[in-house]
């Protein structure tokens, strides 16, 4: 009895050992056919596959299934497709955050020490007037060579961030402040060219970063991208737009100063130019009528004279002198006749004194 038990002991144990070893070959042929198949995939539309076959760059697969062995034997890394669109905001660009507090403490207490240089002209670019404008500057890049992308993965963010610096750098040097934002508006007006010239900013900033990668690729360091569109918001520094402000204000109250000084100056002139016409006529009708009036009195005397010169009328002078000496004699209180020929003296008395 006891040997028939203990035969049937080891027949359990016999039976579970065989199932536990089946159940782990089951597994271990799952795990394997799981790691054969690791790198068995579907590649979207928007993404591309390299394929890196022992540390060697080997394939590039586009969308569609993508076979490969599994590592360490071959690596699978994924990169947006040729056609889809990156984009990155230029942080070396802005304003260090470190700086801005730095300026609210400084606004709050006038005792705070000065920035230094570096942390002072953080987020800053120099025009070519010397002048202060900051770019927000976001680049929008496809994949063109994916061997290269994959070897320039690890440092494409800083080296692109490189590029759009120094291209921002070179371009807002090459411009003045208003060709790059509308800073002073009271000088659009006298400057035609200028918002065509900051319609070109964005262009001119793409062609150069495209420029720096052109090089890069030529030099054997390709990122293997290519930039597709530049998009910048350009401002002013918080200080800066004070002043301008500032600046804005007085002009316009200069211009309105100066137009009412035109309006007074005219309105003046107008009034001016009205009395001067008025006084003319005046003096256009008085001058007139005083020569009719000397003319209407002169009429008998030049009458007169030209008679004698003519002799046509030798009475005329007879009958003047009667018609004329009556009435001047009538308004004499008395009359003394002298004869031209006496000799005798005349004693006329004086008129008496009041």
């Amino acid at each position: 009895m006891a040997s028939g038990h203990s035969t049937g002991e080891r027949s359990a144990w016999i039976q579970a050992g065989r199932a536990t070893f089946i159940a782990l070959y089951a597994v271990t042929l799952m795990v394997a056919l799981r790691w054969v198949t690791s790198n068995v995939q579907q590649v979207n539309a928007e993404n591309s596959a390299v394929v890196v076959r022992m540390g060697a760059l080997h394939r590039i697969q586009h969308a569609g299934l993508l076979l490969a062995w599994p590592q360490p034997f071959e690596q699978v890394i994924l990169l947006p497709s040729a056609e889809t669109l990156i984009e990155r905001q230029v942080t070396t660009l802005l304003r260090a955050p470190a700086a801005t507090q730095a300026e609210m403490a400084s606004a709050d207490d006038d005792e705070a020490a000065p920035l230094d240089d570096a942390l002072a002209g953080s987020g800053f670019l120099l025009t070519g007037d010397t002048g202060i404008v900051q770019l927000d500057v976001r680049v929008f890049y496809k994949v063109t060579d994916p061997y290269q992308y994959v070897l320039q993965q690890a440092y494409l963010a800083a080296a692109l961030d490189r590029l759009v610096t120094r291209s921002a750098v070179f371009v807002c040097a090459a411009r003045d402040l208003d060709t790059i934002l509308v800073a002073r508006p009271e000088l659009l007006a006298a400057q035609s060219d200028a918002a065509s010239q900051r319609e070109r900013l964005r262009g001119d900033l793409l062609r150069h970063v495209n420029e720096r990668l052109a090089l890069l690729r030529h030099s054997g360091a390709g990122l293997g991208i290519e930039a597709t569109r530049v998009d910048v918001q350009s401002s002013l520094p918080s200080a800066t737009v004070s002043a301008f402000n500032t600046v804005l204000t007085a002009t316009q109250m200069v211009e309105r100063n100066l137009a009412e000084a035109r309006n007074d100056a005219a309105w003046s002139l107008q009034n001016a130019t009205q009395a001067a016409d008025r006084l003319l006529q005046v003096a256009n009708a008085q001058a007139s009528e005083r020569v009719s009036k000397a003319r209407t009195d002169t009429a008998a005397i030049a009458q007169l004279a030209q008679s004698l010169k003519d002799r046509v009328d030798p009475g005329l002078a007879a009958r003047v002198y009667r018609e004329r000496m009556a009435a001047i004699l009538a308004k004499a209180g008395s009359v003394t006749l002298v004869d031209a020929a006496d000799e005798s003296r005349l004693i006329v008395p004086a008129a008496a004194q009041p």
